[in-house]
């Protein structure tokens, strides 16, 4: 086994270069966040879709941009309106009155890198498209299915404050979203190098310095890093700890509706590993497990109304559970 995660450990050491290619390149163009460019990079090497919500003008829509522009990829913005219709999103099929015949004509959801801009703004019909897409790696149009090229990521933003003509995301959904990221204000020395750097003429832009081959390659191996058991059995008790929070000691129950769902566990041990990679390690620790747990958790745990009148937010709650289960 040692000589195992040996072997994984020198290969991490040996494919993990193009990451702080891609780092450099995107600090080229984003200050700061540092948080978010960290998440950015483990939805895309552990394959996960990613919801950022924040208030305008954090550069959520730039750092997005900014990843496909450092990849040589396709990448398609989408913004997301009220009147949006599901054929504006995957396509729909096309009348030749010449040959008689229905063709399908490819919607933008074909790409690598989808952004998703305002996705509370489409309403449900758009959303069930999309979801297809995000789950499945796939699209129906009329009768025939295609299958979505890969890599393949849907990174989203939402509005918290302004919520007129918004559609809250349904629960089956937003439970797709491998990390849902709080996006914060840059302190006064961020603050004052964004201005000077997006005040000049000539503003800065990421070059391609990745490849998708690169990307699906690093995702084969994040897969095989090494999770010890005393991990996993770790990461169990974490979700389980949302659902019957009686069992480990914790006096929340009357704050969960309802815990998190078996795509919790998948994706805590996925991100988990993809944490790992970015530090160069081919094993994933404990810490892993905890740095990434707010980002996998705070949007699969509904509260009670109960919560809600004391004010706790769901990160309260996840807190609370990653402070009492015992950490291997």
């Amino acid at each position: 086994m040692d000589q195992d995660i040996k072997e994984i450990q020198k290969r991490v050491e040996e494919e993990s270069g193009f990451i702080s290619k891609l780092t450099t390149e995107m600090r080229k163009v984003i200050v700061g966040q540092n948080y978010l460019i960290e998440r950015l990079l483990i939805g895309l090497i552990a394959d996960g879709h990613i919801l950022l919500e924040g208030v305008p003008g954090l550069a959520k829509t730039l750092s997005i941009k900014t990843l496909s522009d450092a990849i040589q990829t396709k990448f398609q913005r989408i913004q997301f309106t009220p009147d949006l219709l599901p054929a504006d999103l995957v396509g729909t099929l096309v009348y030749s009155p010449q040959e008689g015949k229905f063709y399908p004509k490819k919607g933008p959801v074909f790409a690598n890198i989808i952004l998703a801009d305002e996705i509370n703004r489409a309403p449900a019909k758009v959303q069930s498209a999309l979801l297809e897409a995000m789950q499945e790696r796939q699209v129906t149009i009329g009768e025939t299915t295609y299958p979505l090229e890969q890599p393949f990521l849907v990174l989203a933003t939402q509005n918290p404050i302004e919520q007129e003509g918004t559609y809250p995301l349904p629960e089956a959904q937003v439970d797709r979203f491998m990390l849902k990221l709080k996006i914060t204000y840059p302190d006064r020395d961020e603050e004052l190098e964004i201005m000077d750097r997006m005040t000049k003429s000539d503003k800065p832009v990421a070059s391609p310095v990745v490849n998708p081959a690169e990307i699906l390659k690093a995702r084969r191996l994040v897969a095989e890093i090494y999770v010890d058991e005393k991990v996993k059995d770790y990461i169990v008790n974490i979700v389980m700890a949302t659902r019957q929070p009686k069992k480990f000691g914790l006096d929340i129950a009357d704050l969960i509706e309802y815990g998190a769902s078996p795509r919790a566990t998948i994706y805590l041990n996925l991100a988990a590993r993809a944490h790992a990679f970015l530090r160069g390690r081919g094993y994933v620790t404990p810490e892993d497990v905890k740095t990434i747990g707010m980002d996998v958790l705070r949007h699969r745990i509904i509260l009670t109304y109960e919560a809600e009148a004391e004010e706790l937010a769901a990160e309260d709650v996840v807190q609370k559970i990653f402070d009492t289960v015992e950490v291997p």
